[in-house]
C-alpha cells in the first residue's frame, strides 16, 4: 500500500469520527483534528517528494481555511467545522480540497433545507437572510450588527463535510 492509500484510510477513518461526534454531540474535538493533522503531516512527509507534499498540504489547508472562515465570521458555521475544513485541507492538498469544499455546500445546502422543512423554520429563515442581506448592504454596517434576532436552528455541518470527502475519496478510487 502506498502512502496516499494510507493517507486517504486516516482521512476517511477522521471524517467519519468527526461527523459521528458531530451527530452526537454537536462537537467536532479538536483532539481529533490534532491527531489527523499529525498524521497527515508524517504521511506526507514519508511520501516520494515530501517538500512538494506538505506544500501542497499547506495549500490545501490555506484553501480549506479560506473558503469556510466567512461563514464563521457571519455566524453561519461553527469553528469545528472551518478546522475540519482546513485539516481536511491539509489531507488533501487544495484541488481536492476545493472539490470536497463544493462537494460539501451541496450536501450542506440539502442538510439545511429538510432541517427548515422538517422543523417548520421557513419564514423564520426568510426572515433571517432578509436581516442578514439588509445588514450587509447598508452602508456603515458593521458585522456585529447583523445578529440574527432568533437562530433557525444548528445542523451537524461535519457530516456535510464528511459526505463531500467521502465522495471525493470514492472517485478517486472508483
Amino acid at each position: 500500500m502506498q502512502v496516499e492509500q494510507y493517507r486517504d484510510a486516516l482521512l476517511l477513518l477522521m471524517v467519519s469520527i468527526a461527523a459521528v461526534n458531530d451527530l452526537a454531540a454537536r462537537r467536532i474535538p479538536n483532539r481529533l483534528l490534532l491527531v489527523g493533522l499529525a498524521g497527515a503531516l508524517v504521511l506526507h512527509g514519508l511520501s516520494g517528494a515530501p517538500g512538494a507534499a506538505l506544500l501542497s498540504a499547506l495549500g490545501g489547508m490555506s484553501l480549506g481555511l479560506g473558503l469556510f472562515l466567512p461563514f464563521y465570521l457571519v455566524r453561519g458555521m461553527a469553528a469545528g467545522d472551518v478546522k475540519m475544513m482546513a485539516v481536511v485541507g491539509f489531507f488533501t492538498g487544495p484541488t481536492a480540497a476545493f472539490q470536497i469544499a463544493v462537494i460539501t455546500w451541496c450536501a450542506g445546502g440539502v442538510m439545511a433545507l429538510l432541517v427548515v422543512l422538517l422543523r417548520s423554520r421557513v419564514r423564520l429563515v426568510l426572515a433571517n437572510i432578509g436581516h442578514l442581506l439588509c445588514g450587509l448592504l447598508v452602508p456603515g454596517t458593521k458585522l456585529a450588527d447583523t445578529t440574527l434576532p432568533q437562530s433557525a436552528g444548528s445542523m451537524p455541518y461535519g457530516l456535510a463535510i464528511a459526505l463531500g470527502t467521502i465522495a471525493v475519496l470514492v472517485t478517486r478510487y472508483g
